[in-house]
């Protein structure tokens, strides 16, 4: 009895076997090469995609990660954060970098939070006279808000108004205290008054829906996702040679309609919408969970507040992550358009570690397959300059139905910076079929060039240029064993928009 049960558990197992690896073979055939497009700018917001998004917040410049620098006009030297943090804020260098660099945490269009270059915040010194200005705190409070004011004539120019009602001033060039009862003048000679400067920030969905706050970000960015991409888009999607769409998804998405501040619900049932449209035009979808818990590379496109990336540095962050993905995974693993699951979106080295992320695919893998045996799990890989494109592979050839999810852009490094338009072109024949060739196997993961755009670091490139650089990348990345996808369907810059390279000729599916 005993054999005959263990002979049915064998065979139980082989029979599954046979079903996962038929089913994962008759998708990854070449009869059926991903052909996708990404939606991005969508359900995670990306500035630069649709600056127009953000025009009707107040003080705009001022958003969530604006990092600011601060002069005192009178010392005509920049205030600083003593060490980095965890001290004393000074007034006394001559030129500013990272101790000198203030990011915002934006409370309402005037009122903010100053982080410092390791992480606490400035805030009045309650051990002392409470009129010193400190930056302590790890976590901010009351004491550790201010008000900024920004003159009439020029808004550059700025008193800063801590919690006590008294404005910070520059004592002297080591001494900064919140004492000041300001003046109607913006004297040079005015300890109170500082210079801004202002040294870039983020445009991500926390900047957009923290910005707005929460009584008109919800129709915002209702309107947003009910307009950007609607029915229509996916009936061109389907008619132009393509047949597959990665949607970009944040973290909160698992909570709506009621996710935690300042993100607002919605986003879910514009995801069901999707779906739907997905289906009734026979395109598949590759959930793509661009925006993790924390952040996982400090960009705006993983809804970063700040620039910090604190992914996956507690087990925490990382079970919390895998709840997302069997979130979506359990919504959507019976509809017929669902092809995969991308774990996580360019997870950044050295802040992600190697163990951290194959602890984190190896759970999200399972939570995956507790759902579906047919979608694919795609692994992104970590993105930086010391990475080995085949670092998850020892990983990744365990699982059933894996893929590699690559970026190649010919834009984002040096090297392409004097580069003419042929050697672009002969760059994407040689070294990227070379490093997609690396990472193809007959026997390991299979290969997903996720994102890639037509857009070139050459200044006053013809059509027929960008005719030939689009074509060769088609050519190269059409060898990828799972397929790739074009970055991304709608964006202010043409080129970006491969809704408006194929309208106007540039491109061919």
């Amino acid at each position: 009895m005993e054999i005959k049960h263990l002979s049915r558990q064998l065979l139980s197992l082989f029979l599954l076997s046979c079903i996962f690896s038929l089913s994962f073979a008759a998708r990854a055939n070449p009869g059926f090469k991903i052909k996708a497009v990404n939606l991005g700018g969508w359900l995670v917001t990306e500035g630069w995609i649709k600056p127009s998004l953000f025009d009707g917040i107040p003080n705009k410049d001022l958003l969530d990660g604006t990092q600011l620098q601060f002069k005192s006009v009178k010392f005509w030297t920049y205030l600083s954060a003593e060490s980095g943090g965890g001290t004393i804020i000074v007034a006394n260098r001559t030129s500013a970098s990272g101790w000198e660099t203030f990011k915002l945490w934006r409370i309402n269009e005037t009122t903010f939070q100053f982080r410092v270059f390791n992480k606490q915040f400035v805030g009045l010194d309650n051990q002392g006279n409470g009129i010193n200005v400190v930056a302590v705190a790890n976590i901010s409070g009351t004491s550790e808000t201010f008000e900024i004011v920004r003159n009439a004539n020029d808004t550059s120019r700025v008193r800063i108004k801590a919690s006590n009602g008294f404005f910070l001033q520059a004592k002297t060039e080591d001494l900064v205290t919140a004492d000041s009862e300001g003046s109607v003048e913006w004297s040079d000679d005015d300890p109170s008054v500082f210079e801004t400067t202002n040294v870039g920030g983020l445009q991500g969905e926390f900047q957009v829906t923290n910005g707005y706050g929460p009584d008109k970000a919800p129709q915002v960015m209702r309107d947003h996702w009910s307009t950007f991409i609607v029915e229509e888009d996916f009936k061109f999607i389907s008619e132009n040679g393509l047949n597959t769409v990665r949607i970009p998804v944040g973290w909160w998405i698992a909570s709506d309609p009621n996710p935690p501040k300042p993100y607002v619900g919605g986003s879910l049932q514009t995801l069901d919408n999707a779906f739907s449209w997905a289906q009734d035009y026979s395109v598949k979808v590759i959930i793509d969970l661009h925006a993790a818990p924390g952040s996982q590379n400090g960009y705006e496109h993983s809804s970063s507040r700040d620039g910090s990336q604190d992914w996956g540095t507690t087990d925490e962050n990382i079970q919390e992550t895998v709840s997302v993905i069997d979130f979506l995974t359990a919504r959507y693993a019976k509809n017929p358009s669902l092809i995969a699951v991308e774990l996580i979106n360019e997870p950044l080295s050295p802040g992600v570690t190697l163990d951290s992320l194959n602890k984190y695919y190896k759970a999200g893998y399972d939570a995956v397959r507790n759902h579906s045996s047919g979608a694919y799990v795609v692994l992104s890989n970590r993105i930086g300059s010391s990475v080995d494109p085949k670092e998850l592979f020892p990983l990744a050839s365990g699982f059933t139905g894996s893929v590699i999810d690559v970026h190649y852009y010919n834009l984002f490094s040096d090297i392409f910076s004097n580069m003419t338009v042929q050697q672009n072109v002969d760059f994407i024949y040689t070294n990227r079929s070379a490093q997609l060739n690396n990472i193809t196997t007959s026997n390991g993961p299979l290969t997903f060039v996720g994102e890639w755009v037509a857009e070139m670091k050459v200044q006053g490139s013809s059509k027929e240029d960008y005719q030939k650089f689009g074509k060769a990348q088609l050519v190269v990345y059409g060898r990828a064993t799972f397929g790739w996808a074009y970055w991304a369907l709608k964006n202010v810059n043409n080129h970006w928009s491969l809704e408006w390279m194929i309208q106007n000729g540039y491109i061919n599916p």
